[in-house]
């Protein structure tokens, strides 16, 4: 009996590390770091809002702010999935589909009618 406990400690004593590393870190729930925090405030502030103690405008202020933000970075992403699908430094804005085939004729006719 000792030493099925014993190697029941033995066991759950091994496994809680790796318990520990179990965890995943999802980027919308991780925590926000100071540099973000800062860099995310420039943008604010790039984008025309002012922080000030007593803004009257406070709520409406920021929110123009942070659209302008979003339109950027929308503009951004776009521009950089679009670069993605580039080849050769081109954008590829044309399609693959095919027309008809060309027939080759003369006077209207085909040139391999009658044989």
């Amino acid at each position: 009996m000792k030493a099925l406990v014993s190697t029941l400690l033995v066991a759950c004593a091994l496994a809680a590390p790796a318990a520990a590393f179990a965890q995943t870190v999802n980027s919308a729930n991780a925590p926000v770091t100071r540099a973000q925090v800062i860099g995310d405030l420039e943008r604010l502030e790039q984008a025309g809002y002012r922080p000030i103690a007593n803004d009257q405008n406070y709520p409406d202020d920021i929110q123009h702010a942070e659209a302008i933000v979003a339109q950027e970075q929308a503009q951004t992403a776009q521009h950089a999935a679009a670069v993605s699908s580039a080849v050769g430094g081109v954008a590829m804005t044309g399609s693959s589909d095919a027309g008809a085939p060309v027939v080759a004729s003369v006077g209207g006719r085909s040139i391999y009618a009658g044989h």
